[in-house]
């Protein structure tokens, strides 16, 4: 019997022994896979053969029956060094998370071997290279998140085989190309695809994704995208997230789009090209939380049925062309929280609130046709932390309640029509920022301002208030105190006068204080003094003036006798309050202000009464253009507005002459630094002046209505603003000045000739944007090279366009191109820059290529900075 007994118990102890042993070969394994990884806070530290059981090491879990290893959980651990092959020999792996650490390398292609893997996620590394196409052996995958590395290439067809997969997490990776059809075809399980955040993808929205008709987040965002959305979209019915912004899209959203997924909860296409009115049948699943059609050029009204999106919280339709009023019930929706519609053509009043209940935290609707009094209802929203109304007709008096809110933070009303005087603050102890400028409002200051403990910014220039500042508002540590322009008289609060620029006070003759032109506090009997003194004065500078008036006179009667029938007059158009004349101006273009001289004429730097500076740019040629047409002209170039373009501020006209008045940037441009001996800027900052000039130049062809052409993109014309931030100038100038006199003036200047295409001589030839690419192409080769393109002293020398060419042309030439000053580390991206210079300047105009494509390629190169990340979990990249 009792071996019987021991016949029974033998396959249990030989089991046991095969656990065992299988136990410890495990160990083994995962103690080579720690040996080659670098764990500089030891989390680690617990796996050690001196362990009981690897099952309770960091990042451990082991099956309950067979206690052999099923996940490998080490993420946001700071690891790095190698992922060693050894993982894949644990037989039962099927979770593998190595996210959020820094593994520098290529995919590893031994991960292939993990063939039990169900779920892989590498997110967050620095990874590099390609997508091994030996990916497809992971067949049971359901969940691959490869996001927010450097890998790089196309996305390999093999990835479609992996009929499992529900979660395929691509995004924030340099991968380019086209996105082919047969990707998709087999992926029919999917819940999630991202592949946002890369760029360089350059590819039409396959039709193909239409058919995931379990798909429900779908994340495109910034990927290069070009084209119409599909009509197919309109089966995906489970769709809650959707989006495609920042990309080029165009054309119409299809009719049915929004009924297609009535469980659509969050819907983005901002920033695209699309067009048409309003999508009107968004809302008719009722789930639609988030809307965004901003920066779009969609046009036409906001119709009615926007009040059915009963749970919408976000609603951003801001730069567009939206016209007309708003409906009622889109303020009256009960979660609505963001509203942004600023930059459209928006009508009519708004409706009031009272009786609402309303969250709304933050309403931006500046720039619009706006009319009527602001409603009394928006004071009774205590959860509004923003409004910001500016550029509007808004007219009456403000409600009492107008600042009730205790979250009060930032109020921006200026430039409206708005009366009466300011409200008292009582509640909105959160108000940072108050902006009422360009207004009517008349009264005094309100004393209880000097009582909201963090206001910083006040500007409330340009209105009629009266009565002295508020002694109460020197305790505030402001770093904007504006009231020039009002009526107001008495002692400015020291601090005041000694902590903010005098013109924040001028125009406001009764003021007085110590700096200002009227002291305070002046003795009876010194003031009868300075009285008498005064009154003698007077009749000496009278008697003077006079004469001189008498001599003036006489002399302007003697140059009207002179010259009738050509009588020179100055008018002006200014679209900042500058604060000058016409005549000191002109008195101020004197040669020691004098600052260059290009094509054009010279332009000098010229300082305002309030003490900032302004560059003027003297037009010749232009006698033959009345008055209108230059004024029509250069509004068009004065609505231009991108951080990458010059701001221009006014104009003066004379006949013969036109002055335009720019802002000042005090580091020069480009090519001077390009000429400066020594010239060292580091390649991140070259990249940062590129890509910035590259994205002016397309808002200018793209993205501004009026679409202007520079034509004469060269360094020169690249101004470096502050933390280095490039700005174009002197873009559309054969617009204010006409074509011939643009033309004579740019063949007149000796160097600008290396910037021509080559298709510029031929005088049937218009201009084009292939044209602007090519200019821009030779700003690249003189980043690249650090030389200077322009040779003005010897128009045979060899430009830089040849030179780089004969360069490139001999056997390894292309490396010898490079300026030598910049380390080894970045020559990798400038020979891609060099590739894509060479392509911008290519001699047929048609194998140039877009300004597209140079914006997206050498945004491509630009570091990723990632987001701290708080788990290893596979969410789309951008909700980590």
């Amino acid at each position: 019997m009792a071996s019987s007994s021991a016949l029974l118990l033998l396959p249990l102890f030989l089991s046991f022994l095969s656990t065992l042993s299988a136990s410890s070969s495990e160990s083994d394994l995962l103690l080579t896979f720690k040996s080659s990884i670098d764990d500089p806070t030891s989390a680690l530290s617990n796996w050690s053969p001196n362990s009981t059981t690897h099952c309770d090491w960091t990042g451990i879990t082991c099956s309950n029956a067979t206690s052999l290893v099923t996940s490998v959980d080490l993420h946001n651990l700071n690891l790095s060094g190698d992922i060693s092959p050894s993982i894949c020999r644990l037989p039962h792996l099927s979770h593998l998370n190595l996210a959020n650490n820094f593994f520098n390398q290529l995919i590893p292609l031994q991960l292939s071997q993990c063939t039990a893997l169900v779920t892989l996620n590498l997110s967050n590394n620095l990874l590099w290279g390609t997508l091994p196409d030996q990916i497809v052996l992971l067949s049971d995958l359901t969940a691959l998140d490869l996001s927010r590395n450097r890998i790089a290439g196309q996305i390999p067809l093999s990835l479609g085989s992996l009929a499992s997969l529900q979660v395929l997490n691509l995004g924030s990776n340099l991968f380019s190309g086209f996105l082919h059809p047969p990707l998709f075809r087999n992926l029919t399980q999917l819940v999630l695809l991202d592949l946002s955040q890369n760029p360089s993808l350059a590819s039409e929205l396959p039709q193909e994704i239409g058919s995931l008709s379990k798909l429900r987040s779908l994340l495109l965002q910034r990927s290069g995208l070009y084209g119409p959305i599909p009509r197919s979209f309109l089966g995906l019915r489970e769709l809650k997230v959707l989006d495609l912004s920042q990309n080029n899209l165009s054309g119409k959203i299809p009719l049915g789009f929004g009924l297609a997924s009535l469980k659509l909860a969050t819907l983005d296409l901002s920033q695209n090209m699309l067009s048409g009115s309003f999508p009107t049948d968004v809302c008719y699943g009722k789930s639609l939380i988030e809307l965004s059609l901003h920066d779009n050029s969609f046009t036409g009204p906001i119709p009615n049925i926007i009040e059915k999106c009963s749970r919408l919280e976000r609603f951003q339709v801001q730069d567009n062309s939206f016209a007309g009023a708003l409906p009622s019930g889109l303020w009256s929706l009960p979660g609505l929280k963001l509203f942004r519609a600023e930059n459209n053509q928006f009508s009519g009043e708004l409706p009031d609130l009272v009786g609402v209940s309303s969250r709304l935290e933050q309403v931006q609707i500046d720039n619009n046709s706006f009319t009527g009094r602001i409603p009394r209802g928006l004071g009774l929203v205590h959860t509004m932390y923003r409004f910001s109304a500016s550029l509007n007709g808004f007219s009456g008096n403000l409600p009492e309640n107008i600042f009730d809110s205790p979250v009060l933070s930032i109020i921006n009303l200026s430039h409206n029509s708005l009366t009466g005087s300011i409200p008292e603050f009582s509640t909105c102890r959160k108000l940072v920022s108050l902006s009422l400028a360009d207004n009517s409002f008349t009264g005094n200051i309100p004393p209880s301002l000097g009582h909201l403990p963090v206001l910083t910014y006040i500007d409330i220039s340009d209105n009629s208030l009266s009565g002295k500042i508020p002694s109460e508002l020197q305790n505030l540590k402001l770093a904007l105190f504006n009231v020039s322009f009002n009526q107001l008289s008495g002692s400015v609060p020291p601090p005041l006068v000694s902590g903010l620029p005098a013109s924040f006070l001028q125009g406001n003759p009764g003021l007085c204080g110590p700096g200002l032109p009227n002291p305070c506090n002046v003795p009876p009997g010194k003031r009868r003094s300075n009285t008498n003194r005064l009154i003698w004065a007077l009749i000496v500078m009278s008697i003077a003036v006079g004469f001189m008036v008498l001599t003036a006179g006489l002399y302007v009667v003697y140059r009207l006798s002179r010259n009738k029938s050509n009588p020179c007059t100055w008018k002006s158009v200014f679209f900042y309050p500058l604060r000058i004349t016409e005549e000191e101006l002109l008195m101020a273009l004197v040669e020691k202000n004098a600052i260059g001289e290009g094509a054009f004429g010279k332009v000098h730097v010229v300082q305002l009464p309030g003490g900032e500076f302004v560059a003027v740019k003297r037009l010749l040629n232009s006698s033959n253009l009345s008055f209108r047409k230059v004024k029509s002209e250069i509004k068009i170039l004065a609505k231009a507005r991108h951080r990458n373009l010059t701001k221009l501020l006014g104009f003066c006209y004379s006949k013969g002459t036109i002055l335009l008045i720019f802002e000042y940037l005090r580091k020069g441009s480009l090519g001077d630094a390009l000429r400066r001996p020594g010239f060292s800027f580091e390649w991140s900052l070259r990249l940062k002046l590129a890509i910035g000039s590259a994205q002016g130049l397309l808002y200018l062809h793209k993205d501004y209505v009026s679409q202007i052409l520079h034509r004469n993109m060269k360094s020169n014309n690249i101004l470096i603003g502050d933390d280095f931030e490039p700005k174009i100038s002197d873009f559309g100038f054969d617009r204010v000045i006409g074509e011939t006199s643009y033309k004579s003036s740019v063949a007149s200047e000796l160097g600008s000739y290396c910037y021509m295409p080559p298709e510029y001589g031929c005088s049937s030839k218009k201009p084009t944007e292939e044209m602007d690419v090519y200019s821009f192409g030779v700003v690249l080769l003189e980043l690249i090279t650090g030389r200077p393109a322009e040779q003005p002293e010897a128009r045979e020398t060899l430009d830089v366009v040849k030179l780089v060419r004969r360069k490139v042309n001999m056997t390894n030439g292309a490396p010898q191109i490079l300026d030598p000053k910049i380390s080894g580390t970045a020559q990798r991206d400038m020979l891609e820059v060099l590739e894509l210079a060479l392509r911008c300047t290519a001699i047929l105009p048609e194998k140039r290529p877009s300004i597209i494509e140079v914006v997206r390629s050498l945004q491509s190169l630009e570091p990723i900075i990632y987001p701290p990340m708080c788990s290893g979990e596979l969410l789309p990249s951008g909700q980590q």
